[in-house]
């Protein structure tokens, strides 16, 4: 079985423990995390995580900008990242979407929504990930 990576950037350790919670009953997932924005940057870039989930209050950075950066970068354009945010104005959801995230999830969330955002988040990457040829020309 394929086991799939996500990268967690939060500064909130609760935050980060709660998802942890979330994620302790999946076999098909590992967790990566950062504390903020330049050290997510820096994971993303060295390991390609299949999904990213991002907070968007970072200590060291906005999370949109960040969003930004990744959208800009060849090596992680592709990948599927989710706002955690406890930001649920309309308007800083609809500035979510134009900066570019898969999904904008506001705290607190439900298991099930959760789960459900990130089963459809992992569907994406997987379908990117068998549309990619691997070093050498073979589909992954």
């Amino acid at each position: 079985m394929y086991k799939y990576t996500l990268l967690y950037i939060e500064d909130n350790q609760a935050n980060l423990e709660l998802v942890q919670a979330l994620l302790e009953r999946r076999d098909d997932v590992s967790l990566l995390s950062a504390a903020d924005g330049n050290q997510g940057l820096r994971l993303a870039r060295a390991h390609g995580p299949d999904v990213i989930l991002l907070d968007i209050n970072l200590p060291d950075m906005n999370g949109m900008d960040l969003m930004r950066t990744l959208r800009a970068d060849p090596a992680t354009v592709h990948i599927p990242v989710m706002a955690l945010s406890s930001n649920a104005f309309p308007r800083q959801i609809e500035k979510g979407s134009e900066a570019g995230f898969s999904r904008y999830m506001t705290k607190p969330f439900g298991f099930a929504e959760f789960t459900d955002a990130l089963d459809a988040l992992l569907r994406q990457a997987a379908q990117h990930r068998a549309a990619t040829p691997a070093p050498g020309g073979a589909l992954s």
